[in-house]
């Protein structure tokens, strides 16, 4: 069996770029068959964009500002996406509500993480909403994007409880490092063909997954 083609990614950044660096790493390592194009961000200042070019990633600044509305902005992005042909675009910490014209266009090829277990908590401040409900469990998801905001079918989660003395500040920290871990792993399903988004939710391997996979505090990757 011949080994795959590395898939061509874009990654797209507002700040500082953390999940990029865990997917830049595990690129690096050779844990992640991807070839990561591209790290464009919205903000000049925005240090993921230093941590790409360390690793020699081509990089772009495409500023929101310089554009009268939102459709606009997109379509310009779409165009400079587009250049690198990617078979993926990563949305890692990009500040941005899509339009629904850029969201279909990438369609089942769109993925972000987002901080809350979802369905749980969507759009933001979700670690100050996990706080004050007092729900016991917390963590991220990688989902797909669709048009409804944090709404796309999830590929993976992580869980970590919530304990006694813990601030927005402390939970963000612990659900981070999580984020480092599964988007990762979601990209690499992704690369390796084993997963996609179809009409009807996120198939793995061929299967319709009704219930993401969740990973625990402590549970390793291997045969995950």
């Amino acid at each position: 069996m011949q080994p795959r083609t590395p898939l061509p990614v874009v990654v797209l950044i507002s700040g500082n770029g953390s999940n990029l660096q865990a997917l830049i790493d595990a690129q690096q390592a050779g844990k992640l068959p991807t070839d990561i194009r591209a790290v464009i961000s919205n903000r000049a200042d925005a240090y993921g964009l230093v941590r790409a070019e360390a690793a020699g990633i081509e990089t772009a600044v495409l500023s929101h500002r310089e554009f009268s509305d939102r459709e606009q902005y997109d379509r310009q992005l779409i165009t400079l996406i587009d250049r690198y042909q990617p078979g993926l675009v990563i949305l890692a910490g990009f500040m941005r509500i899509l339009s629904d014209h850029f969201v279909k266009h990438y369609l089942g090829r769109l993925i972000n993480i987002h901080p809350s277990l979802l369905p749980a908590f969507r759009g933001l401040n979700t670690h100050e909403r996990a706080l004050a409900s007092g729900v016991q469990r917390h963590g991220c998801s990688v989902h797909y994007v669709t048009p409804e905001l944090d709404a796309g079918p999830v590929i993976v989660q992580a869980s970590i409880p919530i304990v006694k003395g813990d601030t927005p500040a402390t939970l963000a920290a612990r659900v981070q490092i999580q984020e480092h871990r599964i988007y990762p792993l979601a990209a690499k399903w992704i690369a390796e063909g084993r997963v996609q988004m179809r009409d009807d939710g996120v198939y793995k391997d061929g299967v319709r997954q009704d219930f993401p996979p969740v990973l625990e505090p402590g549970q390793t990757l291997e045969g995950f």
